[in-house]
């Protein structure tokens, strides 16, 4: 009895056991998605409050003078090219037609501005915002939903600028900046048309849990809870560097690319939800869905997501060293103007990591400038050098006689080895001399 007593309750505790288990299972387990996504299965295709409600709040910097652009009065002000050259009979283009430039062969398509922009024409400054931190009759964000299951979304945070302005000779760290010969005056380097910048905030479960700053070709990624974040009303505050519109968690200077300096400062406060377009996108089929707020006066028959699919530049393409406006920065062949970025299509919208999980590879004098950065501070600056230089010259010494030992004494030993060869047959001493006969020696007659 007690035997049977003893394996009923340890059957008993096992049922329980693998209940609770099941359980676990249920509640853990994301709730399944329909063929519509759960985001466009809200009425009227509804934008979630929670991406408004946590989305960045953006500080222009005060001295900038180029804010964020119109999309489409951008894309009016430009002319399609391919190699310098204008594409001949094209519809009048808009954000809902703009993807028909991919099906033109010959090269990349490139959004040439019909201005020379050299003479910084009043479209390139883009718009500012008013006290409330809206940008009336402009739309220069674009907000896109990429739901991965009903729990997990990532919304990305577009913010676009018709120009980029490049670093000058002021913003290059010791010792590079003596290599630079200023000769045209403070000139920026790196400069393009069309710009654009990014945040990604990651949610689960409606609660925002990361974010990602893009800067240049990388950026920073933070945990929602981390220390250097900082928040207006549980919103997190972007940086927006001078003229290069990077994204920085916090004001002041900032380092990138190892020897440039971005600024930034609190300047102007940009609402960027006040004045965007709200997509969802599917990411396995890449469909994109436009999407709207809740009082919103945009129709819900409107599409406008054409202009997602364009691949090609939102700029000028890089003009050849013949063109006059084109410069050369000596020694390091940086160019004044560089062709202009593709759009939010190539931004990696699919991701494991806040981080892209392709980063942008390094030019190998990207490389050497690191390198070279690395080792000023400790090896390079002032008196060191001459300390690293000798280090440098004995190391070099040593390794020569290193080198000239190690082939001295490998030769003599194959001189040695060479000398004195073991033969595979032993000879009898009768037939040393090949005859049967020792030298000097005759057998008894």
């Amino acid at each position: 009895m007690a035997g049977q007593r003893s394996f009923s309750q340890r059957l008993c505790g096992l049922s329980i056991a693998l209940l609770a288990l099941h359980c676990l299972c249920v509640l853990c387990k994301p709730t399944a998605r329909d063929d519509a996504g759960s985001i466009l299965a809200l009425s009227n295709r509804i934008v979630p409050e929670y991406v408004t409600r946590y989305a960045p709040l953006v500080w222009l910097h005060s001295d900038d003078p180029f804010r964020p652009a119109d999309l489409l009065q951008h894309i009016r002000h430009t002319t399609p090219t391919i190699n310098q050259t204008a594409i001949p009979d094209l519809p009048e283009l808009d954000l809902d037609n703009l993807a028909i430039l991919n099906d033109i062969g010959g090269g990349k398509v490139a959004l040439t501005s019909n201005d020379d922009i050299t003479t910084l024409p009043a479209w390139l400054y883009g718009s500012s915002p008013d006290d409330s931190g809206r940008i009336a009759n402009a739309t220069p964000c674009v907000v896109i939903l990429v739901e991965h299951n009903a729990r997990n979304v990532d919304a990305f945070y577009f913010y676009f600028y018709s120009y980029d302005r490049g670093a000058n000779i002021t913003q290059v760290l010791q010792p590079l900046n003596r290599l630079i010969e200023d000769t045209e005056h403070g000139m920026h380097f790196g400069d393009h048309v069309g710009d654009w910048e990014h945040n990604m905030v990651r949610f689960r479960d409606g609660k925002p849990i990361g974010i990602w700053y893009s800067q240049h070709v990388s950026g920073a990624a933070y945990a929602w809870d981390h220390k250097a974040l900082l928040m207006k009303d549980e919103r997190p505050l972007v940086f927006s560097a001078y003229g290069s519109h990077a994204n920085y968690v916090s004001p002041g200077d900032h380092i990138h690319d190892s020897a440039l300096v971005d600024y930034c400062d609190a300047g102007r406060l940009w609402d960027p939800v006040l004045s965007a377009y709200f997509y969802h996108l599917d990411p396995a089929t890449f469909e994109l869905t436009h999407i709207f707020q809740p009082k919103s006066n945009v129709s819900a028959a409107t599409n406008l997501t054409s202009f997602f699919y364009y691949t090609g530049l939102w700029g000028d393409a890089q003009y050849p060293d013949s063109d006059p406006r084109q410069k050369t920065v000596p020694h390091f062949g940086l160019k004044r103007f560089v062709s202009g970025p593709q759009g939010p299509i190539v931004k990696q919208l699919v991701r494991k990591k806040l981080s892209p999980d392709n980063p942008g590879k390094k030019s190998w004098m990207q490389w050497a400038v690191g390198v070279f950065m690395s080792l000023y501070p400790c090896c390079l600056r002032g008196w060191r050098v001459w300390v690293s230089a000798t280090v440098a010259i004995t190391i070099v010494i040593l390794a020569i006689f290193g080198v000239r030992y190690s082939v001295k004494y490998g030769m003599k030993r194959y001189r040695a080895r060479k000398g004195y060869r073991k033969l595979d047959t032993d000879i009898p001493l009768n037939d040393i001399n090949g005859s049967g006969e020792s030298s000097g020696l005759h057998s008894p007659s």
